[in-house]
């Protein structure tokens, strides 16, 4: 098993490793000409960046000190958003490349770069120098560090040379009719960048500038907090008193060293603003101990609903120590619900611990949260993932109420969370039963999302028999 673990966790590193040599081609080598300042800040970036998102992950799972995970998140995990959207911007460039190339083939004479004109190959240089002035002016071959450089700026040396680039009979021969011996006083025509370097830099920039943008949207969405989504939900037994009820469902808040306490003052300020009867959070409250995250889960004492605040676990609190956290979510005001129910006087709310705690023998107990209730009575049911729809299903649960897949939360991830759920967003029906899946208040690794908002969903319960 151990050895089957590190072949994957080679093969994945070796993936990543080879994208970003990808990357670094097209970015760096190919916008570049010589190892000049540009290329060697490139490169550099390049290679800070995997590091620092490793070192990241690492540091937030393997309980590093929480100033060095805080110090790293921010720089690592947003490299992680930069660096899949500028895979994405770069393979559509494959695709936009040739198309560019054929127009500046057909275009390129009057296109110019700064100033010079786009040539149809790499830049050429004069095969020779002239030397003195006067009558004792002569030429000599060019040395290959002149080539070199002048190659390296687009432009050849005796341009710049002013009146003693004046070409004589001779020099002219020699340099021949396209070093410019025709133009004005003898000078040779600058040249400019080669058609594929001029298509790198356009392609190169603007696959830079969406994925920055991008980036940088879907950060600004997360950190302003999640928006109110409403869903009416009709439930048979629901009795007529109840019609109306309003649950708030919050999920994947995941407090941790890039979203703190701010971001929980929000999310709290949203949730009470919207007036609920109950309050359910269903799972990946926070990434981290309860020594480092208990400040920042503070403002959860300030939930307030009619009914009250209840609480079951996800997968990343089995993370982060879930018997401590759900006690530290009891001394906040909020009611833990292990694989418990309690009756309410519209319907039975029930809630059950994640599968992730199956590893600690903690696990989802379905028969113990609702094996022995009225089954004449409605009953919501809070399960952090959606795939436990299926025993909820087989327990004759009503609605039940989830989060965990955050909706893909960056795009096109999406089409790998719902090959990985039943439900990916929103409400669907299985059996009698009903399952809502909210797209979670926060974000994990990178705070960013991308076709995929956060919310707070209002869960209006409808009673059929009003």
């Amino acid at each position: 098993m151990v050895v089957v673990f590190v072949l994957v966790l080679l093969a994945v590193l070796a993936a990543i490793g080879a994208l970003h040599w990808y990357e670094w081609r097209r970015l760096v080598r190919d916008t570049t000409v010589g190892a000049g300042v540009a290329r060697r800040v490139g490169t550099g970036v390049f290679v800070a960046g995997p590091v620092l998102m490793v070192a990241a992950l690492g540091a937030e799972r393997g309980g590093a000190p929480f100033w060095l995970q805080q110090t790293l998140a921010w720089p690592g995990f947003l490299w992680m958003a930069v660096f899949m959207y500028l895979g994405l911007a770069l393979l559509v460039g494959e695709v936009l490349r040739p198309v560019l190339g054929r127009v500046l083939a057909r275009r390129g004479r009057g296109l110019s770069w700064r100033g010079r004109r786009v040539a149809d190959s790499p830049v050429a240089v004069p095969l020779a120098v002239v030397v003195g002035s006067g009558p004792h002016r002569s030429i000599r071959p060019r040395s290959g560090a002149e080539s070199v450089g002048q190659e390296a700026d687009g432009v050849d040396a005796p341009a710049a040379a002013g009146g003693r680039s004046g070409t004589s009979p001779a020099a002219g021969s020699a340099a021949g009719a396209g070093a410019g011996a025709g133009a004005g006083a003898g000078a040779p025509a600058a040249a400019g960048p080669s058609r594929r370097l001029f298509v790198s830099r356009v392609v190169g920039g603007a696959a830079a500038v969406a994925a920055a943008g991008t980036v940088g949207y879907g950060t600004y969405d997360v950190l302003r907090g999640p928006s109110v989504k409403r869903v009416t939900v009709p439930l048979a037994k629901l009795p007529r008193a109840a019609h109306g009820f309003r649950i708030a469902v919050v999920s994947d808040i995941h407090l941790g060293p890039v979203l703190g306490r701010g971001f929980a003052q929000r999310v709290v300020d949203t949730i009470n603003s919207t007036q609920p009867d109950l309050i359910a959070v269903v799972g990946d409250l926070v990434d981290g101990s309860v020594k480092d995250l208990g400040p920042a889960a503070a403002p959860l004492s300030q939930l307030r609903a009619r009914q009250g605040a209840f609480f079951v676990t996800g997968n990343h609190e089995y993370f982060s120590g879930a018997e401590q956290w759900v006690e530290e979510v009891r001394r906040l005001g909020l009611r833990p619900l292990e694989n418990a129910r309690v009756e309410l006087a519209a319907f039975d709310l029930a809630g059950v611990n994640d599968v992730a705690g199956e590893s600690e023998g903690q696990g989802p107990d379905f028969a113990k949260a609702l094996g022995d209730r009225d089954t004449s009575r409605a009953s919501v049911l809070l399960a952090h993932q959606p795939v436990q729809i299926h025993d909820a299903v087989e327990h004759g649960v009503d609605l039940q109420l989830s989060g965990h897949t955050h909706g893909g939360q960056l795009w096109p991830g999406n089409f790998v969370a719902e090959l990985a759920n039943p439900t990916l967003a929103g409400l669907e029906r299985y059996g009698d039963t009903q399952l809502y899946v909210s797209r979670g208040a926060g974000a994990w690794g990178p705070p960013t999302r991308v076709g995929a908002p956060s919310d707070i969903t209002v869960v209006e319960l409808a009673s059929l028999q009003a």
